[in-house]
């Protein structure tokens, strides 16, 4: 993000939008007690099953298997995404 940014205040203040996506899953309050239309964007947000995840393993708590794998399909696409995204901007920006 800091590589898209046009000038430095820009870069610290882009990831700001990203911070509110813990707040907007399951990271606080159960999905299943928010508003509907809440629930409906909790429910199929990345972070939603990275957080059930880590919570079952802290917990010692079984996870289940598709928020498991879910998880770390959001976590491999996202990176390889950012990665993607990263090394187009740096080569955009050596030429």
């Amino acid at each position: 993000m800091g590589l898209a940014a046009k000038s430095v205040e820009t870069a610290s203040n882009t990831p700001m939008l990203l911070t509110a996506l813990p707040f907007l899953g399951s990271g606080f309050v159960p999905v299943e007690t928010m508003p509907a239309a809440v629930r409906w964007f909790a429910e199929y947000q990345p972070l939603t099953p990275i957080i059930e995840t880590t919570r079952a393993l802290l917990t010692g708590t079984p996870a289940t298997g598709t928020t498991t794998l879910l998880a770390l399909a959001w976590c491999v696409l996202v990176g390889v995404l950012g990665y993607a995204w990263s090394r187009s901007l740096y080569r955009r920006e050596r030429r």
